[in-house]
């Protein structure tokens, strides 16, 4: 059975019930500091303004290599967004918002050119990357570069930041309440499993998302189980889900699959593959065998409606043709707004899901 999406130029949602709350959220990712296009370039769905949105996800990848003036670009876009709330995480390539990394090695991104598709990537913004290429030592002072580090996520934990509705997310459990009434809970991670020697990874044998058993040590910040949260919010995807690389390789995380089925989200958003941009209804199958089981459903798009539009709507919500099943299914999402050219040409995902309404 074919998903249909929503007729063109959705209404922004209203509705509501005693216990859930239609509410509209525009997700991205894998952004890469490029801005949306003017208003005026109709070939190009992500382009200004982003759809107007209860919530704005973005699952990381904000910047190239993290430069400070990539990440001021990428606040300044999100505090221009229609939003009440903008939940941001980093990914592999915000290299700087992982002060370990970038303290040990990531601090070498920035002493070269970094080659992302046709571009070569070497900024100047303030004295640290002059001292970073002129210093006759191997090893920089470790106390400039957790300096800077620090005065790069001081930017996206700044009280401007906040008026803005931006919040930046580290790896746990969030809670917030909208001024609609709507409640929800999050999990975010910015990890991933190692990767080409980037930031915030894993050795993709570790499972950080599930407990393990009693006698073993405990991950710090497991994905709890179903119901705690709404939200699952990541910036690699689970195994198997939008993950696909030439020639045909699945790069997703098993572990964070496991952990996704026994959290049951009504959402997961995530990037880091841009060539899997897209979304599929997931269906938790007890019968299907292993941790994993879940039965895949592509949600098809119509490219003329995502230009008109600006984004792909998709609408699971109570009145929706096929409402999303709280328990039962999942909607992912891979929301790389660039191609694997680093090209921005993909579409914001734009979701009408219900959310518990506060004291409902």
């Amino acid at each position: 059975m074919l998903i249909h999406l929503s007729p063109a130029a959705p209404t922004f949602p209203q509705s509501t019930n005693m216990s859930t709350i239609k509410t509209r959220i525009c997700m991205i990712s894998d952004t890469h500091t490029s801005t949306p296009h003017p208003p005026q370039t109709t070939n190009h769905a992500y382009r200004y303004p982003l759809p107007k949105a209860n919530i704005l996800l973005h699952a990381g990848d904000l910047t190239k290599v993290g430069y400070r003036v990539e990440h001021e670009a990428m606040i300044a876009m999100l505090a221009d967004a229609d939003a009440e709330l903008k939940l941001v995480i980093a990914g592999n390539h915000d290299i700087t918002l992982d002060e370990e990394y970038f303290t040990t090695f990531g601090y070498t991104r920035h002493q070269r050119p970094e080659q992302l598709g046709d571009e070569s990537i070497l900024l100047s913004d303030d004295n640290l990357q002059t001292t970073l290429r002129t210093s006759s030592t191997k090893t920089p002072n470790k106390d400039s570069l957790k300096s800077y580090a620090r005065s790069i996520k001081s930017l996206w934990t700044s009280e401007s930041a906040r008026n803005a509705g931006i919040i930046y997310l580290e790896e746990g459990i969030h809670s917030f309440t909208l001024s609609t009434g709507a409640t929800f809970t999050i999990y975010a991670s910015p990890y991933q499993p190692e990767f080409y020697n980037w930031a915030f990874a894993y050795p993709r044998d570790q499972d950080r998302y599930n407990p393990a058993p009693a006698a073993l040590p405990q991950p710090q910040n497991p994905i709890p189980d179903y119901p705690a949260i709404d939200i699952l919010l990541t910036h690699g995807p689970p195994a198997g889900v939008l993950d696909q690389v030439p020639p045909d390789l699945n790069v997703g995380c098993e572990n964070l699959l496991r952990a996704a089925r026994r959290a049951r989200p009504r959402l997961h958003l995530f990037g880091h593959i841009h060539e899997g941009w897209g979304a599929q209804r997931g269906v938790w199958d007890d019968q299907a065998g292993g941790d994993g089981g879940v039965r895949l459903e592509d949600v098809p798009t119509d490219a003329e409606e995502m230009l008109e539009n600006r984004g792909a709507f998709y609408d699971v919500s109570a009145g929706a043709e096929r409402p999303l099943r709280v328990g039962e299914e999942t909607l992912f999402v891979n929301g790389s707004i660039m191609t694997v050219a680093y090209e921005a040409r993909n579409a914001p995902w734009v979701v009408d899901l219900e959310l518990p309404v506060a004291g409902g």
